[in-house]
Parts: structure tokens; sequence; C-alpha cells
């Protein structure tokens, strides 16, 4: 089973900076994205090292015998490692950190890691499903009855992170497999899709526009027509199968 896929990232209408940054494999083998924090200079340089990182560790590591879970930790832990380096050795970049979301297609199985708040999905006919679970203090909130969804959309502390990456104490990644059926959409994406479009108008979006990239700018722009408050990143990937090796780049 192949894939086509697209991506985008835009700066928003408020941030001068875009400290988003996504890698898509020209083979359809990996996708990842990853949104920093801490000052201009330093989220660029977090969410760059992370995705810099992870993609040479699973190009370097692809054809081992590494099973594809602990490919994909080893490979948020490496950038975990290599975000630390970097703060020891540019202090005034110690607090910079970054989130991560990136999915594998190896042996015809597909696996998700992520750290942080960015998001995937996964639509399936008409319904859409957030396959990873946020971590930040209203997710946790959400989860033991504390605050509503529609309470949590508009919580003064939403942005508040609990895992990311850049941080001592990240010993563990959330990895899991996920079920993937030809003509399933996946959407990865930072939180600046997700702070300005509900499930539903992303689905929405996904569902009515066909072609991936103009998927991708539909939903960038919905973002910044909804108030672009913060850098925008999707990368959308549509299984299908039985195409043939030159359908890979749409």
């Amino acid at each position: 089973m192949k894939c086509l896929f697209s991506g985008l990232t835009d700066p928003g209408l408020i941030r001068s900076v875009n400290q988003d940054n996504f890698h898509i494999d020209p083979a359809g083998r990996f996708f990842v994205v990853a949104d920093g924090m801490g000052g201009h200079a330093g989220g660029q340089e977090a969410s760059r090292i992370a995705t810099q990182t992870i993609c040479t560790y699973l190009e370097d590591h692809w054809a081992t015998d590494q099973v594809s879970s602990e490919l994909l930790e080893q490979a948020l832990l490496g950038a975990n490692q290599a975000i630390l380096q970097d703060q020891a050795t540019h202090p005034e970049r110690s607090d910079m950190g970054t989130t991560a979301v990136a999915v594998i297609c190896r042996n015809e199985e597909y696996w998700c890691a992520h750290i942080g708040d960015s998001r995937l999905y996964r639509l399936r006919g008409a319904t859409l499903d957030q396959i990873t679970e946020d971590h930040t203090w209203v997710a946790r909130a959400i989860k033991v009855g504390d605050l509503t969804t529609d309470q949590a959309r508009v919580h003064p502390w939403r942005h508040i992170l609990s895992k990311c990456l850049g941080r001592e104490d990240v010993r563990h990644i959330d990895v899991q497999a996920v079920d993937v059926r030809p003509s399933d959409r996946l959407l990865l994406c930072s939180d600046g899709l997700t702070e300005e479009l509900s499930d539903h108008l992303i689905a929405m979006h996904l569902k009515t526009i066909r072609a991936c990239d103009k998927a991708a700018a539909a939903l960038v722009n919905a973002a910044r027509e909804n108030g672009g408050r913060d850098n925008i990143t999707v990368v959308i990937m549509v299984a299908e199968p039985n195409m043939s090796q030159n359908s890979f780049n749409a």
C-alpha cells in the first residue's frame, strides 16, 4: 500500500517567525511535524534539530532489524538528546523545546510516535478520529472529568505542556501502531491548526477536497481566516492500494 502526500507550513497572522518544522520523506516512508517553543531563535532551532535528528535516525536505521516501535522511540529520544546538547552549548536557548509527531510506514505497517500537543488524525469515510492524546494540562483534566472539551478549548492553561522534547526527564516516548486501510487519510498537524479549527471543520476539508496539496492549503487558509494566531503546519497522506512508484509525490 503506497500513499499520496503533501505538506504545508505557514507563520500565521500574528507571529513574525515560524517555529514549526516538518519533513516528508520523498519515498513516503516517514513524516514528521514539530512545533518549537522558547523564544524565536530557540523554538525555531528546537523544531529544526528535532525534525533533522528524527529523519536522520530513521534513514540510517530503516533497513536494520530494529522493530518499528523501537525505531520510532529511539528516533525521538535521540532528538531529545540532541536538543539538550544544543542547550548546553548555547545557554541562551536553555528553555527551548518542541513537540513532535512522527508517522512511519514500514513493512506494510503504520506506526506513530508523539510528544506534546501536535496531533495525528485519521479520516475513515466520514469519521475523523484523533489518534494521539495531547500531553497537556487540559487533556489530563478532560480525562479525569475536571473539564469538558468545550471548556478546554478556551481554558487559559490549554497551551501548558506536560511533556515535550528538550527536557532532562524525557525517558519514554508514546508509540502506537495505527490501523490504516486503503483510502484512509492521515493528518499530522501543529496546534496552530487545531487552535483555530474544530474537528468538524477539519473533517469537512479532508472529506471534500481530494487532492492532498489542495486540502493542505485549504486547512491552512481556514486556520488563518479563523484568527491565525500561531504557526500552522499540516501534512496529509492518503493510503492508496496498488499504486505505481511514480504516484508518490502528489
